[in-house]
């Protein structure tokens, strides 16, 4: 057990809430923040950065969905005497070449592996849980999943495993040091095969429908979201169909000594949750 204060940012978020619990188990003292969090943190309102690293040794960070503040914030986590950054990234990020996916990202690894500090990179595949906590949820709920992905797999990661890798790098200091680790699940399946899996354990219909990039795009953006979101989750998956992402990688296996969790088990938790009950 360590006194040393971990910064969790973003910890009401998919990855966040769940290293900040796993830090908490093991002991040290853990700063949770976000907009609503105690400890509150806006990437856009840099005067509360400032309190919300005093005192803190390591931090792990979620980037914002812009380019550019992640180097501020570094900047003042050098100045506050933070040692170790641990990043959530993208999969594959420094493979991207000209796409205009993840700028935002590929911003902020810069950041962090210029800073000088102690860091390491987590650059993960597609979580599980984007299938019932974020933008798959409701079509899958709705009876059909229509998404630009062809028979190009990807290799869905459990972010319960992306949590544990983390919690693992932020409480092994130095072990971890200036590596990136590509963090994928144990086999990859195409979009049409997951949706099949959580259908048969949901037991119900739901079909999977592949449409364009700006179908896709043009959907979101009638369901509310804004043309630059929209688009940007869009060439994501232009990006997946260029095939340079669809392979494995043994990186849980490296950091946590046993090998990723399946997507099936995913689903069968999910849909004994009743998560895509209509």
């Amino acid at each position: 057990m360590s006194d040393d204060i971990t910064l969790v940012l973003g910890a009401t978020g998919k990855t966040g809430r769940r290293v900040a619990a796993r830090l908490r188990l093991h002991g040290g003292p853990v700063r949770a923040a976000s907009r609503s969090s105690a400890t509150r943190f806006d990437w856009s309102d840099p005067g509360g950065w400032d309190p919300a690293l005093r005192g803190v040794t390591a931090a792990y960070v979620v980037p914002p969905p812009v380019p550019g503040p992640v180097h501020e914030f570094v900047a003042r986590a050098t100045a506050a005497g933070v040692r170790r950054l641990v990043l959530i990234s993208g999969r594959g990020a420094d493979s991207w070449g000209d796409s205009t996916f993840g700028l935002d990202m590929r911003s902020a690894e810069d950041a962090v592996r210029g800073s000088g500090l102690e860091w390491t990179v987590l650059r993960s595949s597609n979580f599980d849980q984007n299938f019932d906590e974020d933008v798959f949820h409701a079509p899958l709920v709705a009876g059909e999943l229509a998404l630009p992905a062809g028979a190009v797999p990807e290799p869905f990661i459990d972010v319960e495993d992306v949590a544990e890798v983390a919690t693992t790098v932020l409480t092994e200091p130095g072990r971890h040091a200036g590596r990136i680790y590509e963090l994928t699940g144990p086999r990859a399946l195409t979009f049409a095969e997951a949706t099949e899996l959580i259908s048969r354990a949901a037991g119900r219909p739901v079909t999977y429908k592949q449409i364009s990039p700006a179908e896709y795009a043009a959907a979101l953006v009638e369901q509310g979201w804004g043309d630059g979101d929209a688009h940007h989750l869009a060439e994501m998956f232009v990006l997946m169909e260029r095939g340079i992402l669809a392979e494995t990688t043994d990186a849980v296996a490296t950091v946590l000594g046993r090998p990723p969790r399946r997507f099936e088990d995913y689903v069968v938790r999910a849909a004994a949750a009743g998560v895509w009950r209509s």
